[in-house]
This record gives structure tokens, sequence and C-alpha cells, in this order.
């Protein structure tokens, strides 16, 4: 079975880097913007989440495999264009979140792609300067 999540992963991963982000890059989409760990670049990912409060809160399909969870690993310091505005932030991985119940609270057309897609779920809360 892991053979399967593996190869569900690699697909889904290259559709996203290949079509979805992007297409999302051009339409006023939210995005995560991280630092590249080999390049120093930023890397700019679609992505769906919610601000509640000062936070915008998200969930990544592939968790620890995503290149952008990655990228947050090496710098937490990130940007996220919402509503076509650009904010800065430190990004968090939560491991001991239930991400399933996160889903539940956020926009439900992504949170169900993201629950279809998904192989390895990963919450992640960006504290917004």
């Amino acid at each position: 079975m892991a053979d399967f999540w593996d190869l569900k992963r690699q697909v889904v991963h290259r559709a996203q880097r290949l079509v979805v982000n992007p297409v999302g890059r051009q339409l006023p989409v939210t995005m995560l913007e991280t630092i590249g760990r080999k390049t120093g670049q930023p890397r700019r990912t679609a992505v769906g989440g919610r601000i509640v409060k000062n936070q915008f809160w998200m969930v990544s399909e592939h968790g620890e495999h995503s290149d952008y969870v990655r990228n947050i690993k090496a710098d937490p310091a990130v940007r996220v264009r919402i509503g076509g505005q650009w904010r800065n932030g430190t990004a968090h991985l939560l491991p001991d979140d239930d991400p399933k119940q996160r889903l539940r609270n956020l926009p439900r057309l992504n949170s169900a792609a993201v629950r279809a897609m998904g192989t390895d779920l990963l919450t992640i809360r960006v504290d917004l300067d």
C-alpha cells in the first residue's frame, strides 16, 4: 500500500508543479511564497486557507514531502498573497494539530481537494506581520 501512496504523491506533485502552480500564479488565488532551500530563490505555490485573527491557516496535502514544507523547515519566513495583497509572516509546522479537523474550518472546495489528493496531511499556521 505504501507504493500506492508514493505513486499518488508523485503524480499529484507533478500535476501541481506543471499545471496548477503555473496557472495559479496568473490568477488572483492565494499564493504562498517560500525561499528555495537549495536555490535561495522565491518559490510560489497556490494554496488554500483562511485568515483567523492575524494568522493564515492551511493544510499541506503531502506534509513533509512537499517542497514548500521543506523550504519552510529551512527558512520559516514566508509571504502569503491574499486578495491580491502580499503579507509577510512566519510559518509554523504543526504536526500535533488534527489536519482533518482543521480542514473543516477552511474553504470547502480547497479542503475537499486536499482530502482527495492528499497523502500525508500537515497543518501549517503563518503568523502574519
